[in-house]
């Protein structure tokens, strides 16, 4: 049943199938599931896998995965959070051998964000299996896009195991402007984009966004059963600090948070599900963030009672999201604390892509008025990214 496409300069391996809206996680099939459709492709082949210890399927890595089913896995190569254990945002993730498969494990985080040619110069193919939240600032694009960059320049292929965007159902935010351009946000597109890693390769090779405009051979697998308004639920954890459904679809509102003083519940068993202050009194909801192995070590006011606000019910199953991001709570917050020089730290302009927006709130723009200055922005990127798609609206 499967069979190769030509789709505007990529290569896709395609199966037939119906998109069914409204359907859980557990009915969409991964990219790594559908080993019928690129067995002929890897099998016989030397491969590097770029996982981490959310690349799962039916709780099996996709490493551990591809070689039960015979495929020749030589490396891993290894993003932010880690491969087998998490490791919390911004820990630094060292080169490694794999305990259980005895793979050498390449760390593509710190120093060393984008593969070497001596880390491929045995490889055929490279795999990419990472589990996005379709974030701008969530850093996994950023690395896909250092290893299109090395496939490319190395002239081996990229195939791309799709997975689901639980955030794939909006577009929202302000569209990041090239001087901002950071490792947590690379492209010029809004903070919430609605795009697979598949579609957003598809975007990075077509709008000529790699180094000297090179061109990675890339191979979608793509998902089954989804389109960008399934609902997406019960996914491991993609990384230490998302640690439940609600939290990822908060993270695109409360992560602009990182780039203040407020915390955003570091050092709690919710981060991401609520926000506060120690000086935040007006506060109806209270923590005490502590050090947690593995989670956060040493968070912001470690020890301290910060007063805030708790969302853990605001996001439901039902889906009852607003598609947009919540500036409400960041302009209110902003109000309420009464810091005009020391509310924003350095961060939070990498974070927004501009900073526009940190002005915009010192001035009291309205929320309204906010949204309309993204506008102009969010028209010209979807008329860039509905020539990438690979699944229904």
């Amino acid at each position: 049943m499967g069979n190769w496409f030509q789709v505007s300069g990529y290569r896709l391996i395609f199966l037939w199938f119906l998109f069914l809206p409204g359907i859980l996680v557990s009915q969409v099939i991964p990219g790594v599931r559908r080993i019928d459709v690129y067995q002929p492709l890897l099998k016989d082949t030397k491969i590097g896998v770029v996982s981490n210890v959310a690349s799962v399927d039916a709780g099996k890595n996709t490493v551990d995965y591809l070689i039960s089913n015979g495929f020749l896995v030589k490396k891993v190569f290894c993003p932010e959070h880690g491969f087998r254990s998490g490791f919390e945002a911004g820990a630094l993730i060292q080169n490694s051998t794999d305990s259980v498969s005895g793979l050498p494990v390449i760390s593509l985080y710190g120093e060393h964000k984008k593969p070497f040619p001596e880390d491929m110069a045995d490889l055929d193919y490279m795999v990419f299996d990472l589990q996005d939240v379709g974030v701008r600032f969530y850093t996994y694009i950023s690395t896909l896009t250092y290893v299109m960059e090395a496939c490319a320049e190395n002239h081996i292929p990229l195939v791309v195991f799709d997975r689901p965007n639980p955030n794939g159902f909006y577009i929202d935010g302000p569209v990041l402007e090239k001087n901002f351009s950071s490792f947590v946000g690379l492209h010029p597109v809004p903070i919430v984009y609605g795009m697979t890693m598949g579609e957003y390769a598809r975007m990075v090779n077509g709008e000529g966004w790699l180094k000297n405009k090179v061109w990675c051979d890339l191979i979608i697998i793509p998902l089954m059963n989804y389109t960008h308004h399934t609902l997406i639920q019960g996914l491991v954890k993609p990384s230490p600090n998302l640690t439940t459904m609600n939290a990822i679809w908060l993270y695109p509102s409360l992560c602009l948070f990182e780039g203040t003083i407020i915390s955003v519940g570091r050092g709690t068993d919710t981060p991401f599900e609520i926000f506060g202050h120690p000086d935040l009194k007006t506060g109806s909801f209270i923590f005490v963030p502590k050090s947690i192995p593995g989670m956060s070590l040493h968070p912001p006011f470690e020890n301290q009672k910060c007063f805030g606000t708790n969302l853990q019910r605001v996001m439901d199953s039902d889906r009852k999201r607003s598609g947009k991001i919540q500036l409400s709570w960041l302009i209110n917050t902003y109000k309420e604390m009464n810091k005009p020089s020391g509310f924003f730290t350095v961060y939070f302009d990498k974070l927004a892509g501009n900073s526009t927006l940190r002005e915009q709130i010192i001035k009291g723009k309205t929320e309204d008025d906010i949204r309309k200055s993204w506008q102009s922005g969010i028209n010209k990127f979807k008329e860039i990214r509905k020539n990438y798609l690979l699944y229904p609206e």
